[in-house]
Formats: C-alpha cells, structure tokens, sequence
C-alpha cells in the first residue's frame, strides 16, 4: 500500500468500520453493494485498491455465529426436544440473516483497521 499524503482528521476505525464508511474520511461509503467494497471513496477520493479482507471476516462469522446459532439448538433440545422440522425452521433462517449482517459489519471493520495500521501483504526478504 502506497503511503497517504492526504491531510484529513483522525477518524475511529471500529466506528467507521461498523457505519461501513471511508477509512480516511470517515464520511464516504465504503461497500458498493451489500458485501463487496467500492472502487473509491465518493468524499475524499481514497482508493480502495488496497481493502483486502481476505477470510478473515467469514472465520470471525463463523466463530461467533456458530456458537451462538449451536448454544441456542442445544438449549432447545435439551430443555423442550422439539420435532426436526422446527430446528430447521427456526435455525437455517436465522443463521443466513446473522451471518449476512455480521459478515458485512466485520468485514468494514478489518479493512478500517487494515488502513489504520498500515496493514500489508507479507513479503519474505532475500538475503543476499
């Protein structure tokens, strides 16, 4: 990532993050659709070439959706033993609804973070 010359105040990243605003800004939008990032920001004009999340998001989705989504189908199980048909009904929706809306959240949030730190790909250096 190029080092940014422009001059703009600090902006907190986790808020920018979960708002799905400009890193540098704080005030353009940062998705151009519901999950994938934009090509710039529409205020300040940062170019989002570097926004790369990669998995990290969907491990973070998976994490703490899955032990939400699992704990509440055990708890049921366990305390009333519902029919099949009901944990699927239940279930299946509510997995898709919260990980679509945590996966857009968290993902926000690395890529303000990414541009925050400075955040690159790795390189391994040749010795000479």
């Amino acid at each position: 990532m190029r080092e940014d010359q422009a001059i703009w105040p600090p902006v907190e990243p986790i808020a920018a993050g979960l708002k799905g605003r400009c890193p540098r800004c704080g005030e353009g939008k940062l998705f151009s659709g519901l999950l994938s990032v934009g090509k710039e920001c529409g205020v300040c004009r940062l170019d989002y070439s570097f926004a790369d999340a990669g998995d990290g998001p969907a491990v973070f989705v998976i994490l703490i959706i899955g032990f939400v989504v699992v704990g509440l189908a055990l708890w049921l199980e366990v305390n009333f033993g519902p029919p099949l048909w009901l944990h699927l009904l239940l279930w299946i929706p509510l997995t898709v609804v919260l990980s679509l809306g945590s996966l857009r959240l968290i993902k926000g949030v690395l890529i303000t973070l990414q541009y925050r730190n400075k955040a690159a790909e790795g390189r391994l250096d040749k010795g000479e």
